[in-house]
């Protein structure tokens, strides 16, 4: 499966105006928003800060994969965010995040989010990959990146 079937280079923003948790989450609802894909914004914007809520998902290394499964989508769609400063997100290693995956997903895709969720874990599981997304200068660097999963 690749990644970038379910993202575009119009949901990759490399400079984060965000300072906060909450204001990160708004500005990656805001970008996805404009995909065909989501159908409320604001539905999908209290999804996923309702999650949130439940647990932090920054899980260190400057990852963070906010997500939900909604009914404000009709398929799964990935925005990619990077913010060079850092954000605290209550990360589960205490550091600032550098480098978001919006993830919303139906809510009867089960499977395949978790498959997604899986596969973005492990890309981000390498500091060489998350260096390249730091680095990465182009939204098609990023897509590159996230199908480069074996």
């Amino acid at each position: 499966m690749k990644l970038s079937k379910f993202c575009d280079e119009s949901l990759v923003i490399f400079g984060l105006k965000a300072g906060s948790k909450t204001e990160v989450i708004e500005e990656l609802v805001n970008l996805v928003s404009y995909s065909n894909m989501v159908k409320d914004a604001e539905q999908l914007l209290t999804d996923v800060v309702d999650r949130e809520n439940l647990v932090t998902t920054g899980v260190g290394y400057g990852v963070a994969f906010p997500h939900a499964k909604t009914r404000s989508v009709k398929g799964i769609v990935i925005a990619f965010g990077r913010s060079t400063k850092g954000i605290d997100f209550d990360a589960m290693d205490h550091k600032p995040v550098h480098l978001f995956f919006l993830i919303a997903a139906p809510e009867d895709a089960i499977g395949a989010h978790l498959n997604v969720m899986a596969r973005l874990s492990y890309l981000m599981k390498s500091e060489k990959n998350r260096q390249k997304l730091m680095e990465a200068s182009s939204p098609g660097d990023v897509l590159a990146l996230i199908d480069n999963v074996d």
